[in-house]
């Protein structure tokens, strides 16, 4: 989901509590807070060595504490995206949702939907691949089957 899209959804649903989905079902507890509205620009070079300088993103940290009660609405949210409006440069940035549940990983936001007192957004997984593979030979490897992960084959 892109920057714009999640301001029209919170602005649409003002009064709603934002609610994030895990790939796998699970849900970020109740009373996070967003700690951090971030912009990435990622620059590198792949194993082929080809430089990609292609990949900005909006990345909203979220912080459990110990305040239980703590709830954003769709608002407050609204309001701390605005607060990063000063860092990001566009409106169609990416957004990507990070999360510190015993290794800190982030997540894409596949989608966003208006469930009466809340707002859910359904986390999508990020995955690694090799773009060259032509040059580690994965083609050649067996690489193929999808069930099977570039450092299995490898």
């Amino acid at each position: 989901m892109r920057l714009r899209e999640l301001e029209t959804v919170l602005k649409t649903n003002p009064e709603q509590y934002p609610r994030f989905i895990l790939p796998g079902g699970d849900k970020i507890p109740a009373h996070f807070h967003v700690t951090e509205v971030g912009h990435v620009a990622k620059r590198f070079v792949d194993c082929g060595g080809i430089l990609h300088d292609t990949s900005d993103t909006c990345v909203l940290q979220t912080y459990v504490a110990d305040d239980v009660d703590h709830r954003l609405t769709g608002r407050v949210l609204g309001k701390i995206l605005d607060l990063g409006q000063q860092i990001l440069p566009s409106g169609d940035l990416e957004v990507e949702i990070e999360y510190d549940c015993c290794v800190v990983s982030q997540y894409s936001i596949a989608s966003a939907t208006n469930n009466g007192e809340h707002i859910d957004f359904n986390l999508g997984s990020k995955k690694t691949d090799c773009l060259a593979k032509d040059k580690c030979g994965l083609e050649e490897s067996g690489c193929k089957d999808e069930k099977q992960t570039a450092t299995a084959c490898c």
